[in-house]
């Protein structure tokens, strides 16, 4: 089978490095990939927010199955042109992905049905805004309510600061959503859809901030880890019913069937003074956000560990027949670093040379590339913000962590930047077990 993945990050990376494992996948072609995707896919150009033109890669490749990475061709609505066109294509319809691609279309959803969420309100005004905000208590959490590549979210600590993110946030959609702010651990829950049925596919958790310690400003995400440990088989119950599976019957009733990766950011939120089916092993998960794909860099993480064959998971989905296969883990835990470029998340230092990419990894590493291109001369050069995500997956965390660290101690850059505590609250949970 012929695969057409679209997409060019550290995600699209992994994707087609699984995929390339699967003894039915027998061509991969990447649109437009990386220097790195380059040595498992072949590569083409291709404008991810253009419909036409990835319709016009799709005519020029002609593979048997499409699978969409990121979450701007979904927006966009290339899963409805691919599937009118009679095209087998993995990820929700541009109606189903807003759930990601529109934060006050999530929040309303999730009030209408009854799924544990902040209290929020959507304003379109500055007028709006100032009246809204003094009804929450600060910190106040002001998101942009459409697609801002994993950074349109401003936890504001006074007025003035709440004031000046909705300012800066309400042009990008002429909308922006006001949320009260939940105290706990962040989790990413990601379960595999088809539109009538939800499956557990693994967890893990994201490092958003730029610094050490989860300080600085929001990026993309630094790092990720997945580990057994996160989903324990109380709370993985407790999620598909009342988080994965309402979504995906809430979906379907409203005429808008979620098929693809759900992919659910929660809040573990103390249950202090909640009680009854919204508390779980001493909890009261929350739901933040949904994504529409799968995230990066959990992505790299999860799949290290993922011992199903991917198309199994795809092939589930676009057939409707989720539930009746699951989803098998290596037991342990892995770990992905990001490496990134000088200036990020301001900005990215590009063209840079990038070294000790030719060094073997041992078993159980993957560098998957996030921002990578090839120069004139065939070296691998910075390209992006995020550049490389070293991954490492081991029997426990610590291990884990040692290996990819390791691994990366043999890269380098000019200005190359990298969190050297992802993991730390479990590693630190880890090591008080003994």
């Amino acid at each position: 089978m012929k695969v057409l993945v679209i997409g060019g990050g550290g995600r699209e990376h992994a994707i087609c490095w699984a995929l390339r494992r699967s003894a039915r996948v027998t061509d991969v072609v990447c649109a437009p990939g990386n220097a790195g995707i380059a040595a498992v896919a072949t590569c083409v150009p291709v404008l991810q927010d253009d419909v036409a033109d990835m319709l016009r890669v799709v005519n020029q490749t002609e593979p048997q199955l499409v699978v969409i990475g990121p979450e701007v061709p979904l927006a966009a609505g290339i899963v409805d042109a691919l599937e009118t066109r009679g095209v087998r294509v993995f990820g929700p319809t541009r109606e189903a992905a807003q759930l990601e691609s529109s934060k006050a279309f999530t929040k309303d959803f999730l009030q209408r049905h009854n799924i544990p969420t902040a209290r929020y309100r959507t304003v379109h005004t500055m007028e709006e805004a100032r009246e809204a905000l003094p009804q929450f208590s600060l910190p106040i959490v002001v998101k942009a309510d459409g697609l801002a590549a994993g950074k349109g979210v401003v936890i504001a600590a006074t007025q003035a600061e709440a004031d000046a993110a909705v300012v800066e946030l309400l042009p990008m959609n002429g909308s922006v959503v006001i949320e009260e702010f939940l105290e706990g651990e962040e989790l990413s829950f990601f379960a595999l859809c088809d539109g009538t049925h939800a499956i557990t596919i693994a967890a893990a958790q994201d490092h958003k901030r730029i610094g050490e310690g989860d300080t600085g400003p929001n990026t993309g995400g630094m790092g990720a880890y997945s580990t057994d440990a996160l989903l324990p088989d109380e709370l993985r119950t407790w999620l598909l019913r009342h988080v994965a599976q309402p979504t995906v019957d809430g979906m379907r009733a409203e005429g808008t069937p979620f098929k693809g990766i759900l992919f659910c950011g929660i809040m573990m939120t103390p249950a202090k003074g909640v009680a009854g089916e919204n508390v779980v092993s001493g909890f009261a998960p929350k739901v933040l956000e949904f994504n529409t794909r799968w995230g990066d860099p959990e992505t790299q993480a999860i799949l290290l560990r993922m011992e199903t064959d991917l198309l199994d998971l795809v092939n589930a989905s676009i057939d409707g027949t989720a539930d009746e296969i699951s989803v098998k883990m290596k037991p342990g835990a892995s770990i992905c670093v990001i490496l990134a470029s000088a200036g990020y998340p301001a900005g990215a230092e590009k063209g840079v040379a990038i070294h000790g990419l030719d060094t073997s990894t041992p078993a159980g590493v993957e560098i998957f590339h996030s921002g990578t291109a090839l120069n004139a001369i065939g070296d691998t050069v910075t390209a992006g913000g995020r550049v490389l995500g070293v991954t490492a997956q081991a029997e426990n965390l610590r291990r884990a962590s040692g290996k990819a660290y390791d691994a990366l101690a043999g890269i380098s850059f000019r200005g190359m930047q990298f969190r050297r505590d992802i993991g730390w609250r479990a590693l630190n949970r880890e090591r008080g077990q003994g």
